[in-house]
């Protein structure tokens, strides 16, 4: 009974810096009461609420209200406290970024057309890892970080096989390095749209540093294919990027729905923006601007979502399943025997990686 007591404790408080992290940084002029809150937390507390930050990357963009209004209202031991893990994750930022940019140059001065996925999207926070997406073939890659930056590659899961992803280890750099080829999507299934993560790539400045990017398009596509079909999970980092970038107003709705119903992920993606919404709704007031197109698309929203151990859960059972269900008819029906074939192997894998992780703590080698 008292380990009960424990667990509820632990998810109650987990939720209540969920909750903070979401205040800081959707409405971070209006979360005095949320800063007065990190403010009264113990110091192991304040370590738990630090290290879901660092999970939901976001501690730049929360702990800088924190650090203001703190400096603000005179209490020196939490502008302190906020300002020495804002210098500690500046410094780990930095030396990323450095190394991104060098392994970015070096690759594509071999011939090899590389796009940083996910990782800039956060900034200036910055992932824990370094995402890449390349239509190169691995031994023209394996060379390039061989022989410039001393690499060696992970062991690969059988997960990471279907999808075609490959890890790398750099020395000094804390960061894996993860290079996704030709593929995208739990197993692999969309070679056409990871095109497009090439052809449409843009150029973006980051720290003084270019950077090719996916288009707006793209952002969106390779969240929904991680968060809706993958994790079935949201950090609050996927609320704060996708909202800044519809009110961006540079997200083109309408390519996006042409891209992603040729991939049968057009459902995914529409609810994947109304969960965004309602965030942002819950914690500003007000609805993004979503078209009625995406509202029309979207079989659920955020009233669906729930945190629980340490994130913004999707239900599997039946939402998930039934968006994973739309996509592999869609590809069926398609006559995309090999993607369809990928696709019929994600039950079973998943379910492997389940119960390795009920057996060892781990579903590494699986998932």
């Amino acid at each position: 009974m008292a380990h009960q007591y424990q667990v509820q404790d632990r998810d109650f408080q987990e939720q209540r810096h969920i909750h903070a992290l979401l205040e800081l940084t959707l409405s971070p002029a209006k979360a005095g009461k949320t800063v007065s809150y990190v403010g009264s937390l113990l110091p192991e507390q304040r370590r738990e609420f630090l290290d879901i930050a660092n999970s939901h990357h976001v501690v730049l963009r929360s702990l800088q209200p924190v650090f203001q209004q703190a400096t603000l209202a005179g209490n020196t031991e939490l502008a302190d406290w906020a300002k020495t893990a804002i210098e500690k994750e500046d410094s780990r930022i930095s030396t990323a970024l450095r190394y991104l940019h060098e392994i970015c140059t070096e690759v594509e001065s071999a011939g090899c057309p590389v796009t940083v996925m996910k990782s800039l999207d956060h900034w200036p926070d910055l992932g824990n890892d370094l995402d890449l997406y390349s239509s190169a073939d691995i031994r023209s890659i394996r060379r390039v970080l061989s022989e410039r930056f001393k690499a060696r590659s992970e062991a690969r899961s059988w997960g990471d096989r279907l999808a075609g992803k490959w890890n790398f280890v750099i020395p000094g750099l804390p960061e894996l390095v993860e290079f996704h080829l030709k593929r995208l999507g739990q197993t692999g299934e969309h070679r056409g749209l990871a095109q497009r993560f090439v052809t449409r790539r843009m150029e973006k400045e980051v720290g003084g540093m270019k950077f090719h990017v996916p288009a707006p398009e793209e952002r969106i596509v390779v969240a929904t294919l991680q968060r809706m079909y993958r994790h079935f999970y949201f950090r609050v980092c996927d609320i704060v990027n996708s909202a800044m970038l519809v009110e961006s107003g540079s997200l083109d709705f309408f390519e996006l729905r042409r891209a992603t119903e040729a991939a049968g992920i057009w459902e995914g993606a529409a609810t994947f923006l109304v969960i965004v919404s309602d965030y942002v709704r819950r914690y500003r007031g007000y609805n993004l601007n979503l078209p009625r197109l995406v509202y029309e698309a979207a079989p659920f929203g955020g009233e669906k979502i729930l945190i629980r151990e340490r994130f913004l859960r999707v239900p599997i059972m039946p939402e998930g399943a039934k968006l994973f269900t739309r996509e592999i008819t869609h590809v069926a029906l398609r006559g995309d025997l090999p993607a369809t074939l990928r696709l019929n192997l994600l039950p079973p894998l998943a379910l492997a990686a389940a119960v390795a992780y009920k057996l060892t703590g781990s579903d590494k080698g699986v998932w």
